[in-house]
């Protein structure tokens, strides 16, 4: 073996992207703008291309969510045309909540203010101020209307932190034990 500590680099690298994965997501070039936060491990999260990866401030990636900035289905026909080739960056606004398990594909613009939902496949550029849902994702409401159901069905615990939490939501919902 030429390098015996190449053994060591990724079991390292998926370590650091677990305990610090915004950490890790700048390590590995993604061009973030401001505050963000990876809830989860970032080690899978952005690919193989991740310099073209660009995410404004106040951006929530949550847990499993992928981004791919090339379409592999060329390795297919490369035989035919050896230096077949699509990647395209991805830009994240500023604002923007990411739901678990979303996928978002190469050459997409994801706008300002935006909350893309759980699962979503996102295929086009979504524009700002909206919730963007599904498979493919598409926009079902502005983020103005998500906000306004957001305030009639509070609960009104957001403030609170881990057992006082845990606590208040065991109460509400009469689990108390």
């Amino acid at each position: 073996m030429k390098n015996p500590f190449k053994l060591f680099t990724v079991p390292f690298r998926m370590l650091q992207a677990r305990i610090s994965p915004e950490k890790y997501a700048r390590k590995i070039g993604v061009n973030a703008k401001g505050f963000f936060r990876i809830y989860g491990d970032a080690y899978s999260c952005f690919g193989t291309e991740p310099w073209i990866i660009t995410l404004g401030n106040n951006v929530h990636i949550t847990k499993n969510v992928e981004f791919i900035t090339h379409d592999g289905a060329t390795l297919l026909y490369r035989d035919q045309i050896p230096d077949l080739e699509i990647t395209k960056p991805i830009i994240v606004g500023d604002n923007v909540y990411i739901g678990v398990h979303t996928v978002i594909l190469p050459g997409v613009k994801i706008g300002n203010n935006v909350i893309i939902g759980a699962g979503s496949v996102v295929t086009k550029d979504i524009p700002d101020n909206s919730v963007a849902v599904g498979t493919p994702a598409r926009v079902i409401k502005s983020s103005q209307e998500y906000l306004e159901k957001a305030k009639r069905e509070s609960l009104h615990l957001g403030h609170l932190k881990g057992k006082e939490k845990d606590a208040a939501l065991r109460s509400y919902y009469g689990y108390e034990s």
